[in-house]
């Protein structure tokens, strides 16, 4: 297999492709309220983008077996990115995800969060290394051909040359698009490369505790909020009293 993510199985994205939506593949502490609220800020620092506008977002998931309750929590949690969205502009997400022997995919560019839920229902975690790698070259590519906003990836370790990751990561900060990246857990080494290609590229990172869906749920609707609207959209968002507010207001 090539260094290329591949097209997704007929059954794992039947209901994107009815759509017409399919597409080739391609600190050692828990989060505390000040750290989620600290890649708001940043978010919101960062984002270059006007409000009302239609956002792009890569949704990147670490699917290896480790991953199987975190992903059937982002299952339950991706309506959420929808729903904060529609209130400040639009968004397509593009899912990509690993797991396995080299086996990474990506979808088509969906905007209805049922359609996600569906794709994301048929797919099961499956053992394997990290292929972060892969992850960064498809939002490279999808940065230049259909101008993403962000890229969001959702993982707990990191088995690959934190210089090569750090080299693709470098040229996505020249292409100005941030990645969020959100650290299950205390691995030291995912860590420090998680920070350093949030940090090339522009992006934030921080961690959520294990099974934390409302840490998780805080930080997907901040990315999405960025994504749709930019700097606008999340001030929007911190007079909404929502909880993604609360902790801008911590901020100020």
């Amino acid at each position: 297999m090539t260094g290329e993510p591949t097209k997704p199985r007929p059954g794992e994205v039947s209901s994107a492709a009815r759509a017409g939506k399919t597409g080739s593949l391609l600190d050692t502490k828990s989060s505390t309220a000040d750290d989620i609220a600290a890649f708001v800020a940043k978010a919101r620092a960062t984002s270059p983008h006007a409000a009302g506008s239609r956002g792009r977002l890569v949704f990147a998931l670490d699917a290896t077996m480790s991953r199987q309750p975190t992903w059937d929590m982002a299952c339950a949690l991706q309506a959420d990115m929808f729903r904060e969205a529609a209130a400040l502009g639009s968004l397509d997400i593009r899912l990509v995800y690993y797991r396995g022997f080299n086996e990474c995919r990506a979808t088509g560019w969906i905007s209805d969060s049922a359609e996600l839920a569906k794709l994301m229902s048929k797919i099961d975690c499956r053992g394997g290394n990290t292929q972060i790698g892969k992850v960064l070259s498809e939002a490279r590519r999808e940065a230049v051909a259909s101008a993403v906003r962000a890229v969001v990836f959702v993982g707990d370790a990191m088995e690959e040359s934190v210089d090569d990751l750090c080299a693709k990561a470098g040229e996505l900060g020249l292409l100005k698009v941030p990645m969020f990246m959100f650290q299950e857990g205390h691995d030291p080494t995912a860590e420090r490369a998680f920070r350093e290609i949030a940090r090339l590229t522009g992006g934030a990172w921080c961690r959520f505790d294990p099974g934390a869906a409302a840490q998780l749920r805080e930080l997907l609707r901040a990315a999405a909020a960025y994504a749709a609207g930019g700097r606008e959209a999340l001030k929007r968002l911190s007079s909404s009293g929502s909880g993604a507010a609360k902790l801008l207001g911590q901020m100020k």
